[in-house]
């Protein structure tokens, strides 16, 4: 059977994906690299620019599942617009406050809550609108845009905040949100599943089928209930009229499964994004700049790392199965990492350390893709939502978590404990795919 390529549509949808993406991380990373200024310029102490950095990933989380919920009931198109919109506006807010901590801090919460917005309905849009063979590297392009972000304000927000000010950082999200606004307003296009799936299984009648048709066999990528569903719909039985309406969540284990296992491969990702600087420095003796250099190089490696296991989870026979590769690859480099620990080996530790890094952050497009797929298209907002609060969630609570951890255990122990996350997340990992969406 000769496989559609993606329409002309569907890469314009994906690159408008990947730059919203990508403003939206800017605005809600880039608080963090602020808080010299805040501390210098501002005269806020070191509690207060923390918290005013933590406060947008804070606002993310309480509304990511709801807008996930918006972008099911009313398209992406307005999702996005909308969301990204209301960042720029809430940005805008925070500029004659900026000498208010507290009221900087509520503000800053409101534009991280509206940005929240195009994690579900950029993802969502994503998978609508590219075919089952290309929806893994597409989701793995489109999963780029958060490291690419990150790296972005990185370079950009010190440097505009030395010139500007807090004011300067806050004057590039007004004009970098308000200018995705308008492209996303005027190019972005719902899924044509989108318009269509409100009447595809509720209005429509089922189409009638010849008495004498054989039973269909079981499609393997389906579980048993859904096969089931499958089958009665195929030869006009009610499911027909409830399989869109079918809440994937009651259907069977698999998305709660993967919520579950991205939980757990979220650790050693998060552990090295958040401590991987100061181990190179204090554990392996490496200076400060050479280790900046080899976690920017992480972060890249690591953004590519994404696009190859999509591209690969398209031609391999099985999602969950590559997810299952990639686990144990990361238990193996995190237990590496632990034995370096002990003995400082600089070159070797930084070698281990990017692909540790890449290994760690490889199954994020796999699992969203593989969440959007089992999800359906009048669910997917919701569980991609719910995906990103997981994994949202485990970072917060690994930021001291691990930090006590190497306190008390030091650096070989507490990497050793991490390696476990992804063992036991390897049995979890459901046994084959879901697809709801074709």
């Amino acid at each position: 059977m000769t496989e559609t390529p993606p329409s002309r549509q569907a890469w314009v949808i994906l690159v408008i994906g990947v730059l919203t993406q990508m403003a939206a991380t800017v605005a809600i990373t880039g608080p963090a690299f602020l808080i010299p200024y805040m501390h210098r310029d501002l005269g806020y102490t070191l509690t207060q620019a923390g918290t005013v950095a933590a406060a947008p990933s804070f606002g993310l989380i309480l509304t990511l599942i709801a807008w996930g919920a918006f972008a099911d009931r009313y398209g992406e198109r307005l999702a996005m617009t909308l969301g990204i919109g209301l960042t720029a506006v809430a940005t805008a807010l925070a500029l004659p406050i900026t000498g208010s901590p507290i009221w900087l801090i509520i503000v800053i919460a409101a534009s991280g809550a509206a940005a929240a917005s195009v994690n579900s309905a950029s993802g969502r849009v994503v998978m609508g609108w590219f075919p089952r063979h290309r929806r893994g590297l597409a989701m793995g392009i489109r999963q780029m845009s958060q490291p690419l972000g990150t790296s972005v304000a990185a370079l950009a927000v010190p440097p505009i905040a030395a010139a500007g000010g807090f004011s300067g950082y806050l004057w590039l999200i007004i004009g970098v949100t308000a200018a995705m606004t308008l492209i996303c307003w005027v190019l972005v296009r719902n899924p044509p599943r989108t318009e269509a799936t409100r009447t595809e299984f509720t209005d429509a009648e089922p189409e009638s089928e010849p008495e004498s048709e054989p039973e269909s066999e079981p499609d393997p990528a389906l579980g048993r209930e859904d096969s089931a569903q499958a089958g009665a719909a195929s030869a006009g039985g009610p499911a027909s009229a409830d399989l869109g309406r079918t809440n994937p969540y009651r259907a069977d284990s698999f998305l709660w499964r993967i919520h579950g296992v991205s939980a757990l491969l979220v650790i050693p990702q998060f552990a090295f994004s958040t401590y991987g600087l100061i181990w190179l420095i204090a554990n392996q003796h490496i200076s400060a700049g050479i280790a900046g250099g080899i976690v920017a190089a992480s972060q890249i490696v690591g953004a590519l790392g994404r696009l190859v296991i999509g591209g690969l989870s398209d031609r391999f026979s099985s999602r969950v199965g590559l997810l299952r590769i990639v686990a144990v690859a990361a238990a193996v480099l995190v237990a590496a990492i632990a034995l370096i620990s002990l003995t400082p080996m600089p070159v070797v530790a930084a070698i281990v350390f990017i692909l540790a890094s890449t290994v760690s952050v490889a199954d994020n497009g796999l699992a969203f893709a593989s969440v959007a797929e089992a999800a359906g298209p009048r669910w997917s907002g919701k569980a991609m939502g719910a995906q990103n609060t997981g994994q949202f969630v485990m970072s917060a609570i690994l930021g001291p978590g691990f930090g006590a951890l190497v306190t008390v255990f030091g650096y070989p122990l507490s990497f050793g404990i991490v390696a476990l996350a992804p063992l036991i997340g390897l049995g979890i990992i459901p046994k084959r795919d879901v697809d709801r969406i074709t």
